[in-house]
């Protein structure tokens, strides 16, 4: 979990320290795929996704305005691919963290994708298995 509090109203209107969530964002073309990504995140306390990408220039855009920890970065995307849009995100904050999401077969190269700033690739097979380490260890790269 990230460390340190983040500043929250409650309902009498004061202003309130709360637990820091990891911020994540999907961004995944398939809504299916978004949809099944939502729904396992949400067995995790400490993560809240605060917004979705159907292409790489949406997620570029709302990676930084929604303050996200972590960004699920499909690697092929319409409009922008993964490689570009984290390049992308990379290149404008260092305190995001991108983990690319691949499919066995795509005609992307995990390589370049870490190249471009991801901290790690998970193949959609293993989602289950491994995508929420991949997060763990991706915030404890995150800058304090």
């Amino acid at each position: 979990m990230i460390e340190g509090t983040r500043q929250t109203t409650n309902q009498m209107g004061r202003r309130v320290a709360t637990p820091a969530k990891i911020r994540v964002v999907i961004a995944e073309d398939h809504p299916v795929m978004r949809y099944t990504l939502r729904g396992f995140l949400k067995q995790y306390a400490e993560i809240e996704v605060v917004g979705e990408a159907a292409n790489g220039q949406e997620a570029v855009l709302i990676a930084e305005a929604l303050q996200a920890d972590i960004v699920l970065m499909d690697i092929n995307m319409p409009r922008l691919d993964g490689i570009a849009a984290t390049r992308r995100i990379k290149a404008s904050s260092n305190r995001i963290a991108v983990i690319g999401l691949s499919v066995d077969g795509e005609g992307y190269s995990v390589s370049d994708m870490l190249s471009a700033g991801a901290v790690a690739v998970v193949p959609k097979e293993r989602i289950a298995e491994e995508l929420y380490d991949a997060i763990q260890r991706a915030v404890a790269l995150l800058p304090k």
